[in-house]
C-alpha cells in the first residue's frame, strides 16, 4: 500500500485492514514534499493521490471507499457494513458525507491552490480548512443525533465505514485545533473507536514520519 501518515484516506485503509486482520506493508508517499506529483508516482497512479492498493494480484486499487467495498466483499468478517439494505445505505450515505463532500475540500492540492494560484493567506486558507472540518463534524452531530440508527457507533454497536470515515475526519479537524467542545456525540463515538486496538495502530500518530513530540 502506498500511504502518507497524515492522509485521512490511507488512515481509513489501515483500520479496514487491521479489524479484518489482514498483513500489510505500507510505503509513504511524503504529500508534504509533493511526491505524489512525481513522474514516477504518476505512472503508477494518473490521480497523484494516497491511498493506493496492491492487494490479490489484482490491479492497483485507488478511491478509499472504493477500497474499502472491496476488503468488504473479498473478506467479509468481521463485517463492516451492516447485513440489511438499508442499514448498508445509511453507513455509505455518512461515510460518503465525510469522504465525498467535505473532506476532498481540505487536501493538500486544494490548499496548494489557495495559496500559490489564488494567492489566499495562511490565515485565510487556515480559517477554509477549519470551517470546513466544522461544517462536516456538525453535520455529522446533528445527523447522529436525530436519526434512528444510531448507538455506540454511528451505526448500532459495532463499527462500520461510517466509523472510518468519521475518525479520519475529526483526527485530521484535532490537526487543525478545531473546536468540538460541543460536538458531544462525535466525540464520544471517536473516543469508543479509539479504544479499539485495530484504530488506535492505524491512527496518523502511530505512523513512521508522524511528529515525535506525540
Amino acid at each position: 500500500m502506498y500511504g502518507f501518515w497524515r492522509s485521512a484516506a490511507s488512515f481509513r485503509v489501515r483500520i479496514a485492514l487491521n479489524v479484518k486482520g489482514l498483513a500489510y506493508e505500507e510505503e509513504m508517499i511524503d504529500l508534504d514534499g509533493q511526491e505524489q506529483n512525481s513522474p514516477a508516482y504518476i505512472a503508477k497512479n494518473a490521480q497523484a493521490s494516497v491511498p493506493m492498493l496492491f492487494f490479490d494480484d489484482a490491479p492497483p486499487m485507488t478511491q478509499s471507499l472504493a477500497i474499502l467495498e472491496y476488503l468488504e466483499e473479498r473478506h467479509p468478517e468481521p463485517a463492516l457494513l451492516p447485513h440489511d439494505a438499508q442499514g448498508r445505505a445509511r453507513v455509505r450515505s455518512i461515510a460518503l458525507m465525510f469522504a465525498a463532500d467535505h473532506h476532498p475540500l481540505i487536501v493538500p492540492r486544494v490548499r496548494r491552490y489557495l495559496t500559490e494560484t489564488l494567492n489566499v493567506s495562511e490565515e485565510a486558507r487556515t480559517q477554509w480548512i477549519r470551517h470546513w472540518f466544522r461544517e462536516g463534524l456538525a453535520q455529522a452531530e446533528t445527523r447522529l443525533g436525530s436519526e434512528p440508527g444510531a448507538g455506540r457507533f454511528c451505526h448500532g454497536d459495532l463499527p462500520t465505514i461510517a466509523d472510518l470515515c468519521l475518525v479520519s475526519q475529526v483526527a485530521g479537524a484535532k490537526g487543525f485545533q478545531v473546536d468540538m467542545t460541543d460536538l458531544p456525540i462525535v466525540s464520544r463515538i471517536t473516543a469508543a473507536c479509539l479504544e479499539i486496538d485495530a484504530f488506535a495502530r492505524a491512527h496518523p500518530l502511530n505512523q513512521p514520519g508522524a511528529p515525535s513530540s506525540h
